[in-house]
């Protein structure tokens, strides 16, 4: 998947997927392979979902686990669409083989 990069310093994450940009707080992260896999993951969560309904999906689903975590990173690693993109990032392939909706197994 061709992804496009933007160096955001002060993004409040490590890196975002926001469809068709890689957000990175540096350069140096675009030879991090997990990490855009990670992100590329995502881009691709996006693509079949449309891309409005994945925001409104994953803020959902945030939200939820907070309430039931009462912690806002055993929210993040929570949601389904992380779930995914954490458990397959350091499959290099993994985006190749996927199946559409594969995250839907996460839940």
């Amino acid at each position: 998947m061709k992804a496009f990069f933007i160096i955001v310093k002060k993004i409040p994450a490590n890196a975002m997927a926001i469809y068709p940009f890689i957000l990175l707080k540096d350069r140096d992260q675009k030879a991090d392979n997990f990490l855009i896999n990670h992100e590329c993951i995502h881009l691709k969560q996006q693509i079949e979902l449309l891309i409005v309904p994945f925001y409104l999906l994953y803020f959902f689903n945030y939200f939820i686990n907070l309430i039931r975590y009462k912690n806002h990173y055993l929210a993040y690693f929570n949601i389904v669409f992380e779930k995914e993109a954490y458990s397959c990032d350091k499959n290099l392939n993994y985006l190749q083989h996927r199946k559409h909706f594969a995250w839907l197994k996460f839940i």
